[in-house]
């Protein structure tokens, strides 16, 4: 029973459910990766750090030692008042305020997501940063912002979730539209 259990649930499901993903969703069973001309640029699915002061940032990752690590994808694990992620985040704000001082800061800036590999911010995360972007490539903030509003999803089914913005996609259309200097 146990050398059939395992063929059957080892061997051949596996490969089953996997010969049909490729058939029936072969990009989502793929990664969902985004390939710009012959080079693969990253995933749809997972967050990448964009430090660049011309590129719109992603959320902070605490998946690895450096961030955006799939090897080692979780949270911090802090609690609301541990005091390093208390100093963290309010380091972050500090810093963001000085970018954009008459904006609030959009939570999603200064926080972590459950898995650290968000690739998606919120809207206000990217209106926050469109000042900073549009400075920095020498565009009109409304050409900027017509970007992020082409880039932002609704919720999923028409309820599900929050509006969104891939930060991958929008910083490649960006090189797309004005590449930087």
């Amino acid at each position: 029973m146990t050398l059939v259990t395992t063929v059957l649930l080892g061997i051949i499901y596996p490969l089953v459910v996997t010969g049909l993903a490729q058939v029936m969703f072969p990009r989502q069973a793929n990664g969902e990766l985004i390939q710009v001309g012959q080079t693969i640029q990253g995933s749809r699915l997972i967050g990448q750090p964009f430090t660049a002061p011309g590129y719109f940032h992603s959320r902070p990752s605490a998946a690895g030692a450096a961030g955006y690590d799939a090897g080692s994808s979780s949270g911090s694990n802090l609690g609301p008042t541990n005091k390093a992620l208390l100093d963290r985040v309010s380091a972050s704000v500090q810093a963001l305020r000085a970018e954009n001082p008459n904006a609030s800061v959009p939570v999603d800036l200064v926080t972590a997501s459950g898995s650290g590999l968000d690739p998606d911010i919120s809207p206000a995360a990217a209106e926050f940063q469109v000042p900073r972007v549009a400075h920095e490539r020498g565009m009109d903030e409304s050409d900027v912002r017509a970007l992020v509003r082409k880039h932002t999803e609704g919720r999923q089914f028409g309820f599900l979730g929050e509006p969104r913005v891939n930060v991958l996609e929008l910083n490649l259309d960006l090189d797309a539209v004005r590449p930087m200097r």
